[in-house]
């Protein structure tokens, strides 16, 4: 075999190599988007079905800030369940905008930090939720029970 023959057989391995490695990389991103969307999915049965019930609850206890209602959600669930202020401040505004809470400047010169507090609208609101998600929650966690028996105590 000539060089030039030679030369153009390594060209071409060299396309077929790069063409499998991208190949390659495109099944790796795939199975780490599946895994992500996994994982969004799960956080989002917290962040989309509880989070709105459990910071009406938490302001049924009394008035509260966003980080300070983020870290009561974290203490009154042992540290399991931290949401993130980017996730309770937008909830609060739209919470807001329904008229279920009332937000109020500590200091309305300073801006520092918007008290919240449960409106008469958001009790009610409140009630009428907990009530309706009653018997959701309680087959999530019948359903939960038989899946981890299943998965590891089988």
């Amino acid at each position: 075999m000539d060089s030039f023959n030679l030369h153009l057989s390594s060209i071409e391995d060299i396309k077929e190599e790069e063409k499998r490695l991208q190949e390659e990389y495109k099944k790796k991103l795939a199975e780490l988007k599946k895994v992500q969307k996994e994982k969004e999915s799960v956080g989002q049965v917290f962040t989309k079905g509880l989070l709105p019930i459990y910071v009406l609850h938490i302001l049924s206890i009394g008035p509260s800030n966003g980080n300070d209602i983020s870290t009561k959600i974290g203490e009154r669930t042992n540290g399991l369940w931290i949401p993130s202020t980017g996730g309770i401040y937008p909830l609060l505004k739209k919470l807001e905008k329904d008229e279920y809470i009332v937000g109020k400047w500590d200091d309305p010169k300073k801006k520092f930090q918007k008290i919240y507090s449960l409106t008469d609208k958001g009790f009610r609101e409140y009630e009428s939720r907990k009530h309706l998600l009653r018997p959701k929650i309680e087959e999530a966690l019948k359903v939960f029970k038989i899946i981890y028996k299943d998965l590891y105590k089988s």
